[in-house]
């Protein structure tokens, strides 16, 4: 198994198009984190589809309810035509005589993941997503991640307060201004239809996580969250949710080795909540601890795609020294 996922990635790597080609591919199409399947009605209302919704369209990791991290389209064959091959990430399902999975990359549009799975029979379609699910979503969610930057900077925000304070660099846009810059905090806002996106970011001395837990990322948390994170209402301020226990493991930030943690904020004495993602990174010159968080106030609404934002902001994260 582990030899077919690093096949079908080496040839997504390789299938880059000729300058020719490039010049005759459209631009691809679609909000982020849309998925569009093809294949018959009759198919996607029975266990080929089922297996698509159940392997692909997850569960998105550290939200309040549970949200898939891909809406799906469905499209019958007859109308993948067009306009209709414009999406960015598409899994076309096609029967023949041939059992094949392929991945290719702009193959209709640019940028575009194409999925084929192709076999004789239904079940045999179905055996390539399961068995290439992680690679899959692993590659659509990437190549959104890639979408949402590229949108992002479209409209960069000019503010250098991050690297000012921090020598840091994050590519956010320029709805986000900062609402609090104190000794060793700055938190960044974005105000949104029925509340805002956050950012935030401070330093640790070495000796303040010489342990990496998710019990001392809580405690930091709250810490900083009644410093200097307020609610609406006097004497109250934000703290990490105790109902959701949150993910917590090793990732990689800036190029280098980070703590990540999802999970669910509230106020305290107030009914204020959200998701939030987290990050801690050493700096690997002064042994300081570096904390870059997102968090969202989004009552009522879906907040996978303000996750998803947030998350692909901090994926930008640079070290910008002396600059």
């Amino acid at each position: 198994m582990k030899k077919l996922l690093f096949l079908f990635s080496i040839l997504l790597l390789l299938s880059c198009e000729t300058k020719k080609q490039k010049a005759f591919v459209p631009d691809s199409s679609g909000n982020i984190n849309h998925l569009t399947v093809v294949m018959k009605k009759n198919q996607w209302n029975g266990a080929l589809g089922e297996t698509v919704r159940n392997e692909i369209a997850t569960v998105y990791e550290g939200l309040p309810l549970d949200e898939a991290r891909f809406s799906i389209r469905h499209l019958v064959p007859a109308a993948f035509t067009g306009f209709g091959r414009h999406g960015r990430n598409i899994i076309w399902f096609r029967k023949d005589t041939i059992n094949n999975f392929q991945l290719v990359q702009n193959q209709f549009a640019r940028p575009q993941i194409l999925a084929i799975s192709q076999g004789e029979d239904d079940e045999v379609m179905a055996e390539y997503i399961k068995e290439n699910a992680a690679l899959l979503i692993g590659t659509f969610q990437e190549n959104e991640r890639k979408e949402k930057i590229r949108r992002i900077r479209k409209s960069l925000t000019k503010n250098k307060d991050l690297q000012e304070k921090f020598g840091l660099e994050l590519s956010y846009p320029s709805a986000y201004s900062t609402v609090k810059d104190s000794l060793n905090f700055i938190w960044i806002e974005k105000p949104i239809q029925k509340g805002s996106m956050n950012l935030i970011a401070y330093t640790l001395p070495a000796a303040a996580f010489e342990k990496p837990s998710l019990k001392r990322v809580i405690a930091i948390r709250d810490s900083i969250g009644k410093e200097h994170i307020p609610g609406r209402l006097p004497n109250t301020h934000m703290i990490t949710e105790a109902a959701y226990l949150p993910y917590f493991y090793r990732t990689k930030l800036a190029g280098q080795e980070a703590y990540l943690t999802k999970g669910m904020w509230e106020v305290k004495k107030d009914f204020m909540a959200g998701p939030f993602v987290n990050y801690m990174l050493q700096d690997s010159i002064s042994k300081d601890w570096i904390v870059v968080e997102g968090f969202a106030f989004a009552p009522s609404v879906s907040k996978r795609d303000y996750m998803f934002e947030l998350n692909s902001i901090l994926s930008t994260l640079k070290f910008k020294r002396g600059e």
